[in-house]
């Protein structure tokens, strides 16, 4: 299983001199990956926050990777993910053509259908039948990248006859990657797509019947499943004297939850400390949070 690294997204730690810091000393310990996320807001009831601190200030994934791709050489720069109703499938395939270029070749798309209300209300798109746009979204997503002349007309987007340069220095076009939790998502991913991201909030004890899902729709769909991606989210809390869950708990135990997640079928996990409220919080430390951040890339480094 490879191993990869989230970079300084979220919270106080999440500056340019950060990331690339991070980005670069995770290259030399050998992670494969480096990865980003997305959230575009905060939504409030009154004045209290409804999602938790790691959601609370974050860079966009984006141009993030754009700005570490002039500051790395060998890791894959990945997103997990973004949200394809924010975007038409033209303006994203040309923000990511770009950094494959910027990369060299090193970028990983990947793409969910998003779950939060109150953005897709900012962005005007409506919840119902996301998966059907996605759906149009995909294949509209392709014929940009792989048709000499595009000329797509689908239920959600269209392109007029056009010729779209320049193409992705990876070909076909950059691996695309799909998150998502619901079975219709899962089987959707093993049908179309390189692979399978799976979410911060994923059950990781039970992370083997999301691969299982994906597996199969990947066999419904002629394709061979073991030519697959499964990237898990490594949520990381290093954490004594609390309740234990997998990546949760001592370094030592959390190496071998790691070993745990490859058994289950996960090809690839990155390590992601955005999501721990004492690093990816507004109001953390941000010297602390680097601090522990070189502790765990170290601890856990490839061998």
């Amino acid at each position: 299983m490879q191993l990869g690294f989230a970079v300084p997204i979220s919270g106080s730690w999440a500056s340019p001199a950060n990331c690339a810091e991070i980005a670069r000393k995770a290259e030399e310990l050998g992670y494969a990956s480096l990865w980003t996320f997305q959230r575009l807001l905060s939504p409030l009831d009154a004045d209290a926050p409804v999602l938790p601190p790691p959601y609370h200030s974050v860079l966009d994934p984006l141009a993030t990777l754009a700005y570490l791709a002039g500051h790395t050489s060998k890791a894959r720069l990945g997103v997990a993910v973004v949200n394809v109703p924010y975007y038409t499938p033209l303006v994203l395939a040309k923000i990511l053509t770009t950094i494959d270029h910027l990369s060299d070749g090193r970028l990983d798309a990947g793409l969910g259908i998003g779950w939060l209300p109150q953005e897709l209300e900012a962005v005007g798109v409506p919840l119902a039948r996301r998966g059907a746009r996605a759906e149009d979204f995909l294949r509209c997503l392709r014929a940009i990248w792989t048709d000499e002349v595009v000329e797509y007309a689908g239920d959600f987007y269209r392109v007029p006859r056009s010729r779209v340069a320049p193409r992705p220095v990876q070909k076909p076009h950059p691996p695309i990657l799909l998150g998502g939790t619901a079975e219709p998502a899962l089987r959707r991913a093993g049908r179309v797509a390189a692979g399978w991201i799976s979410s911060s909030r994923a059950d990781l004890n039970r992370i083997d019947e999301s691969v299982a899902i994906v597996r199969t729709g990947a066999v419904d769909a002629g394709r061979d499943p073991d030519e697959l991606r499964f990237v898990c989210r490594g949520v990381v809390r290093v954490r004594t004297g609390e309740d234990r869950a997998p990546l949760v708990g001592s370094l030592d135990e959390i190496r071998a939850d790691l070993a745990d997640l490859a058994i289950k079928g996960i090809t690839e996990t990155f390590i992601d400390l955005n999501f721990d409220p004492r690093v990816g919080s507004p109001d953390a430390d941000a010297a602390a949070s680097m601090r522990h951040a070189h502790e765990v890339l170290e601890a856990l480094a490839p061998a």
